[in-house]
């Protein structure tokens, strides 16, 4: 009876030793992450950059262990695929570079530069005519991680499993890049002035405002924001001949306007009141009717002085607008009181405004209605005398950016001007003419769109799209290499370059 209750015992006692044993194992399996009895380690490859090695076993760990040896690299490639994206590259250039489009086998003669390290005064460049912020897809190099079974062999399931929780694990800790979702894009353009000859083009045609949109409403419209500044307004008896300084347009060129989808309709230009301050009235009231947003000239002086606040997608933005020219409001071109017109410069109010904005961590950005180049030559040919800015003129929009502004823009010239990047800030001296009818020379012919791009209230570049329209004044973009030349012409302008 004594050894059958010593059996006994050592039976319980090698149970509870086994189930011990068990509950340590199990323990130590949850604890390991299923790997202990996994013998296959991973293996980082000479394709890796040391800060692409350091971010990974950050996040690996140098002693996990799998379910058979993995080695994981890194490649630079052009296209999207089902390996994990460590980074989105875009080749650049700088900044007084007037290139805008590079094949795919130039790309290692760029640098390339992360989107979500990119700054304004870096330029990106397309690629075999995709430029990235199109569509977010093309124009742009991605970094991946590829994982491999370091024997070359296939991945076995385990291991395929392993790998997408690596995957998923590493995706967690990297950045956000930008999106179209997350980006806001704003298309800024230069004088609209539907007037005098093209509505003369307009009758003889038989056609409506639409017809002078035709060639660049796809463009202007694919932003989140569209932006001209119309310098005449609209009235139901508007007769004005060729040559006129009096300017209006008739209501039926309304919808060039709405073609292009704008947004935002600055007032800063010098004609709005040419036809009477009640066709002004009547403009204005038409604008906020269909949702048109307005700044830099309104309704009366308390309206015309308030600055546009953009808050979209993350960013937040203070558009001025101001008119330092030949408008006053003695000559009644300028708002009064209760009366419509221009947003007349004055120093203190905006100072104060940019101040109050840059407090706010705000993006300031100031349009100006400057006065005009006058050094038009006779005959059909170029006047690159106007490419420069005009006397005050440097001086005035380097004093806004030193009063804190992002950026100055001049809205106010008929031929485009050059640019430059001053105090870390961009300056673009004039746009040139969106919509006129100016075809007496060829810089008059000729315009700049701005396409500005936001990322959580961060300017991650602005993008340069020369434009050209001829006699039958249908405005359209340049081709890469007139744009190009365009561009290059416009740098050697440049103050910076003194």
């Amino acid at each position: 009876m004594r050894r059958r209750k010593t059996n006994n015992y050592k039976k319980l006692a090698l149970v509870f030793v086994a189930v011990v044993l068990a509950a340590f194992f199990i323990t130590r399996l949850v604890a390991s992450g299923g790997h202990l009895f996994k013998k296959g380690v991973l293996t980082y490859s000479d394709s890796l950059l040391d800060e692409e090695k350091s971010f990974l076993t950050g996040i690996i760990g140098e002693n996990e262990k799998f379910t058979q040896d993995l080695t994981v690299s890194a490649e630079t490639v052009a296209q999207k695929s089902e390996d994990l994206v460590y980074d989105i590259l875009v080749p650049t250039t700088d900044f007084y570079d007037g290139t805008q489009d590079i094949s795919s086998s130039e790309i290692g003669n760029y640098a390339l530069v992360s989107v979500n390290d990119l700054t304004s005064d870096q330029k990106a460049l397309s690629v075999d005519g995709n430029y990235y912020f199109d569509d977010y897809e093309n124009g742009a190099m991605y970094r991946v991680f590829k994982f491999t079974a370091t024997d070359g062999s296939d991945l076995v399931s385990d291991s395929v499993s392993e790998v997408e929780d690596l995957k998923t694990r590493i995706s967690d800790s990297l950045p956000e890049f930008p999106t179209k979702d997350t980006v806001l894009s704003i298309n800024q353009t230069g004088v609209t002035a539907l007037s005098r000859g093209m509505q003369t083009k307009m009758e003889s045609l038989g056609v409506d405002g639409t017809y002078f949109a035709e060639k660049i409403q796809d463009f202007l419209k694919a932003t989140d924001l569209t932006h001209i500044s119309n310098e005449v307004s609209f009235s139901d008896d508007c007769t004005t001949s060729s040559g006129s300084v009096v300017l209006c347009s008739p209501w039926e060129m309304y919808s060039a306007i709405t073609a292009i989808g704008t947004d935002i309709v600055e007032l800063t230009g010098n004609h709005n009141n040419d036809w009477s301050t009640s066709a002004n009235l009547d403009t204005i009231a038409k604008y906020e009717e269909d949702g048109l947003q307005t700044f830099g000239g309104g309704k009366d002086e308390e309206t015309a002085k308030t600055p546009l606040e953009i808050s979209q997608k993350n960013t937040n933005i203070i558009w001025i607008g101001v008119n330092l020219s030949t408008s006053t409001k003695e000559n009644g071109q300028g708002a009064d009181g209760d009366d419509p017109g221009a947003n007349i410069y004055d120093e203190v109010t905006t100072k104060a405004q940019i101040e109050e904005a840059k407090a706010a961590g705000k993006f300031v950005l100031v349009d100006v209605q400057y006065s005009e180049c006058y050094s038009y030559p006779d005959g059909y040919v170029e006047m690159p005398a106007c490419d420069a800015p005009i006397s005050g003129q440097e001086e005035f929009f380097r004093e806004l950016i030193d009063f804190g502004a992002d950026m100055v823009v001049g809205t106010q010239a008929h031929q485009p001007q050059t640019y430059e990047f001053y105090n870390g800030k961009p300056i673009y001296y004039g746009l040139g003419n969106l919509f006129f009818d100016q075809t007496y020379w060829p810089g008059t012919e000729r315009g700049i769109i701005l396409t500005h791009y936001f990322y959580n209230g961060k300017l991650l570049q602005t993008r340069l799209t020369p434009t050209v329209y001829d006699e039958d004044l249908q405005v359209e973009t340049m081709d890469t290499d007139s744009a190009e030349q365009f561009l290059t012409r416009l740098i050697q302008s440049s103050p910076a370059g003194e």
